[in-house]
């Protein structure tokens, strides 16, 4: 890749809108459910599966699943997308409650 080409991806990246929301992160085999909370959905999916195939992921009962029933046996689902909030400490805010409330809802643990 052209310095030019590199320099113009890494700009596009950097002004491209994230969505923040919650997630879940479900086992079919087991039918277990993890929740979640990311400041971009569109990335966490990538980073779970990275940590997990690496066998490094903080959650263990998430890692043991994993190794039990392999990376085919997993759906990421966005639960809720949450809309624009300028201020970090909002957003950090909402996502705390709305992954509480999905927690709640769905008696699943949290990552």
């Amino acid at each position: 890749m052209r310095h030019e080409d590199r320099k113009a991806a890494t700009a596009a990246y950097k002004e491209r809108k994230t969505v923040a929301g919650i997630y879940g992160f479900r086992c079919q085999a087991s039918g277990q459910l993890w929740i979640g909370r990311a400041p971009d959905l569109a990335t966490i999916e990538n980073r779970l599966r990275f940590t997990l195939r690496h066998g490094s992921h903080r959650q263990r009962s998430l890692q043991a699943a994993w190794n039990a029933h392999g990376p085919d046996a997993f759906r990421f689902e966005a639960l809720e997308r949450l809309k624009d909030e300028d201020l970090a400490y909002v957003q950090d805010r909402v996502l705390k409650e709305r992954l509480a409330h999905w927690q709640a809802k769905l008696g699943a643990e949290a990552l």
